[in-house]
């Protein structure tokens, strides 16, 4: 284990998944263009939905990669961290029309595994992972997205308590 590189990998993964959160705080409804641009899939359902915006995985990515110099990486982790979180993220929103789950719903574990899960196992050559500091970051990062997304909540930050 390493923990100082997981406590790392666990500041860009909470960059990566809070930045578009704090970005529609902070902009509301400004450049907040669907990535999907409205495009539903063959069941009907829209392919992300209007929540996942290329405003979004955009800061996300490059807020990512601006802060991994500041923590002890290189800018390329954080930018592989930032795009695999997204892509994560996308896969989570993909899956959750699929099951007709409303945008910004909760799907415990659907939710969290995928966005911090594919970064993790991207970098694991990059940064010598194992896999108990890929599990642990894993838990880690569930357990924390769901303390921190409510008191986000709490402070008027997030639109839903999850």
């Amino acid at each position: 284990m390493q923990p100082l590189v997981d406590l790392q990998l666990l500041v860009l993964l909470a960059v990566a998944n809070g930045t578009p959160v704090f970005a529609k705080k902070l902009l509301g409804d400004r450049f907040a263009w669907a990535l999907d641009g409205g495009a539903r899939f063959v069941d009907g359902q829209p392919l992300f939905g209007r929540s996942k915006t290329i405003r979004g995985i955009v800061l996300a990515v490059l807020v990512t990669t601006a802060i991994a110099p500041l923590i002890g990486l290189d800018g390329s982790i954080g930018l592989e961290v930032g795009a695999l979180a997204m892509a994560g993220d996308l896969f989570s929103s993909f899956l959750k029309r699929r099951l007709r789950l409303a945008p910004s719903s909760m799907a415990l574990g659907l939710d969290q595994v995928p966005e911090s899960l594919f970064p993790l196992l991207a970098c694991r050559a990059a940064l010598s992972l194992s896999a108990a500091d890929i599990v642990v970051c894993v838990a880690v990062f569930f357990l924390g997205e769901l303390a921190i997304s409510r008191l986000l909540y709490r402070l008027g930050i997030r639109d839903r308590p999850y």
